[in-house]
């Protein structure tokens, strides 16, 4: 394969170790719905712009639906090879989602892409193989945790299905990922490839700020649950029937409101119940990536949700339904970090750009509180921890808040921070992004992630040297995860990034804003 080309550059040492390296995420439909890399000299002009910017690499979705379209085990890769084929000559790294979800339905889906057809198909007789809500809607989204180890399949599980896709992915791609473009492998574990329920989709009704719904109401899920209560000494005990819809504020619910059934302990055996099926999910999908990638030069990696509605209030509600057990009193984000350290894995989180001054106030939206509560927590796990912005932006307000985010207590001049995020990841290349004025602030916000270091080519250079994936660690006892659910002090955070994007348009703005002010 060809090398990659390298152009020599200084680099003051201590400083680089400050170097935070930018990915962008690239368009939804890049490989079309047919399996075909479309509008390849666009992409090549955009993929060297993005390199001559500083940016260090790009993330694209590896889309199921389009892999394995034709039939169980039928992959074709042949248009994401032309496409990686394209990033490696264009000198950037590679980060790979395996994207086992539909997209479509949620913000910022522009292209729909289904789940496989054949799979769709098992759904037609089966549809409890879909995450379900109370009034039996379902969601074709992506298969219910309720399926995992059901050979529902042509005799293959849900974890079966997935496994079996990574495999033939590291088989077919094994030249890129020794070459070294192919860095990170993100497995997606649900809704928009994240590790949640679809408590919240567009598609059903819902919109922002609905507490959203418990997804559980499948015929698998709601048997586990019977067996679960059952074995507490609880037969009596059904899923909840008092929460809510999509749309509702926790207040108007028996479930959420005030002294509600999250908080008596038939709603704290639920609430455990739901939020370790999530956890124990992922964990068993990470383990088979783990064994798919063994002894590969590549980091895995898992998405988080940034739920930062009603975090606020006290019941946490928009949290409970997508599956994160948090409350002031219970860290519902720790043991999700306990059970990624266990594979090695990076913990990837949203909403980085976020701040609680641009959100509805009786939404109660927290995000800035939520990303260092994530972020240290994934820290005190000794977990890698990795980020993106939730949506497009494209001002210095928004990129000073990801950069104070990557480097809380700010630069080190003595080598490397006590808190660094690993990468960010960029969401997502656009005409609009490489309009002039926009680019050019984000070029900006490059070389200040980069600790105003020129782009480094070797990883090793700033502590991100990858080895052989090495064997998962034994698996977690339940009582080690309920461990990691106590509450911690988040690490101090800054006030502002001191490694400041200025928008001098911005700027210039502000300034007369004031010296009108003055003569009023």
């Amino acid at each position: 394969m060809p090398e990659a080309p390298t152009a020599p550059s200084t680099y003051n040492e201590k400083i680089l170790a400050n170097y935070v390296p930018v990915y962008v995420m690239l368009p939804l439909g890049v490989i079309s719905n047919d399996n075909v890399f479309e509008d390849q000299p666009k992409m090549e002009k955009q993929l060297k712009e993005l390199r001559a910017a500083g940016v260090d690499g790009v993330m694209v979705d590896v889309w199921w639906g389009i892999v394995e379209s034709k039939g169980p085990k039928q992959y074709d890769w042949s248009a994401y090879r032309s496409l990686f084929a394209l990033v490696h000559e264009c000198g950037l790294k590679l980060q790979a989602i395996m994207s086992f979800h539909r997209c479509g339905g949620n913000v910022g889906d522009e292209v729909t892409i289904p789940l496989p057809q054949w799979v769709l198909d098992i759904g037609e007789t089966d549809p409890d193989i879909f995450y379900t809500n109370r009034k039996g809607n379902r969601n074709k989204e992506y298969l219910t945790i309720g399926v995992d180890n059901q050979p529902l399949f042509d005799g293959r599980t849900a974890v079966q299905l997935y496994s079996d896709y990574m495999k033939s992915f590291r088989e077919h791609m094994s030249d890129f990922i020794e070459a070294g473009p192919i860095i990170d492998i993100e497995v997606g574990l649900g809704p928009a490839g994240e590790l949640r329920y679809p408590s919240y989709t567009g598609t059903q009704g819902w919109v922002f700020p609905g507490i959203g719904e418990f997804q559980c109401y499948d015929k698998y899920l709601e048997a586990e649950f019977k067996e679960a209560a059952t074995g507490a000494g609880h037969p009596e005990w059904g899923l909840p029937d008092n929460a809510g819809e999509y749309n509702d504020t926790p207040g108007s619910t028996e479930f959420f409101g005030l002294n509600g059934t999250y908080m008596t302990e038939k709603g704290k055996f639920f609430l455990t119940w739901y939020s370790n099926k999530l956890i124990n999910h992922g964990d068993e999908i990470l383990d088979e990536a783990n064994r798919a990638f063994l002894g590969c030069k590549v980091k895995l990696a898992a998405k988080v949700a940034g739920i930062h509605w009603w975090y606020k209030s006290p019941s946490h509600a928009a949290e409970l339904t997508s599956g994160y057990y948090n409350l002031k009193d219970r860290d519902g984000y720790r043991p999700i970090a306990r059970m990624l350290s266990r594979h090695y894995a990076i913990f990837n989180f949203t909403c980085l750009e976020m701040r609680d001054s641009e959100q509805r106030a009786d939404a109660k939206c927290g995000p800035q509180g939520l990303v260092q509560q994530v972020l240290s927590g994934g820290w005190r796990e000794e977990v890698e921890v990795a980020g993106e912005n939730a949506l497009s932006r494209y001002d210095s307000n928004g990129y000073n808040q990801m950069l104070l985010n990557a480097r809380p207590s700010g630069i080190s001049r003595e080598g490397l921070p006590k808190q660094i995020m690993y990468g960010v990841t960029y969401l997502r290349l656009s005409d609009e992004l490489l309009k002039d004025k926009n680019f050019k602030i984000f070029k900006t916000f490059v070389k200040k992630m980069h600790a105003d270091q020129d782009y480094c080519a070797d990883l090793g250079m700033y502590n991100h040297q990858i080895g052989p994936l090495e064997r998962s660690k034994p698996k977690l006892v339940m009582e080690d995860l309920l461990e990691a659910t106590k509450p911690m002090e988040p690490f101090p955070w800054g006030e502002e990034t001191d490694m400041k994007v200025d928008d001098f348009d911005g700027v210039l703005a502000n300034l007369i804003r004031k010296l009108f002010s003055l003569f009023k």
